[in-house]
């Protein structure tokens, strides 16, 4: 049976270190690391996320700004409010929670950001730096991932790993940091998608599965070697008749890939909570770096 790679825990731990940094600031008379999100529309899985990233901030010590337009803003409403945050010498970092309404070209906004408070790392200039092993901003979910697998101590060097969806803030990333000469990373990675033609040869013969697809129980253990580390990324909603109506499920069959893995994230509390602490540590990596954090 599989060992658990506690997103939970590992995130709890994060944020405590992290608190204790920004304690130590304060102590120094310096103001707190600042974090804006910005929420357009009332999508309500967005607004519970940005509440759980507002909810995070007051955990570890951050000033939290949460900005909201209705779903009628229009582009140029949402790229003056960008070029404010951009210039402001009070703001650290900020977000514009996605996905965005018809009417805003996604790819305008996120070139807007000024990559130096890009703290989800969508920006092209801190995606190129990820790509070319330079400093930069991670994706906060591919950022997860490898501080999980760094904090369990799994061995990734020599490793056959496969990700199974290309999505740019997960997918892509993630095969490009598992390549990375550097712990995690240094793995052979295959990337497939919805066109890899019998996608199960590949997931057979990997030491890790990275699974992106938001196609609940898709996995399944007979996909999966003997031993092989599974991290599952996916969370969707799935109908059912319990009170809530609702459960949660990921990309992976739980129990059928538990009991041929050595290790696997569960969902919830896996993946999720290392996603929320690394926007924290992403954040006061920005303060670190600001010329106007004194």
């Amino acid at each position: 049976m599989a060992e658990i790679l506690d997103g939970l825990k590992v995130s709890k731990e994060i944020k405590a270190e992290i608190k204790v940094e920004v304690e130590k600031i304060l102590e120094s008379k310096k103001r707190a690391p600042h974090l804006v999100a910005i929420l357009v529309g009332n999508n309500g899985a967005s607004k519970a996320y940005v509440n759980s990233k507002v909810k995070d901030c007051e955990e570890v010590g951050f000033r939290s700004t949460l900005v909201k337009f209705p779903s009628t803003v229009s582009e140029s409403e949402l790229l003056e409010k960008i070029d404010e945050l951009n210039k402001s010498k009070s703001v650290d970092g900020f977000i514009v929670q996605l996905p965005l309404p018809d009417q805003i070209d996604q790819e305008k906004i996120i070139l807007a950001i000024d990559p130096r408070k890009d703290v989800d790392g969508f920006h092209p200039e801190n995606f190129g730096k990820m790509a070319l092993e330079m400093d930069t901003f991670l994706p906060a979910t591919p950022f997860g991932i490898l501080t999980l697998l760094e904090r369990y101590n799994i061995e990734t060097k020599g490793k056959d790993c496969v990700i199974i969806g290309r999505s740019k803030i997960v997918g892509r990333p993630m095969s490009i940091l598992m390549g990375r000469k550097d712990f995690p990373g240094n793995s052979t990675v295959t990337l497939t998608h919805s066109y890899t033609k019998d996608i199960e040869e590949y997931t057979k013969k990997a030491d890790i599965v990275i699974t992106a697809l938001g196609d609940p129980h898709f996995l399944k253990g007979d996909m999966i070697k003997d031993g092989a580390v599974i991290v599952d990324v996916g969370i969707t909603r799935v109908d059912d008749d319990s009170p809530k109506g609702y459960y949660l499920a990921g990309d992976v069959d739980f129990d059928s890939c538990a009991a041929k893995a050595s290790w696997i994230t569960p969902v919830p509390g896996g993946v999720g909570p290392m996603t929320r602490a690394m926007l924290m540590k992403n954040t006061i990596i920005a303060y670190k770096t600001s010329v106007y954090n004194d």
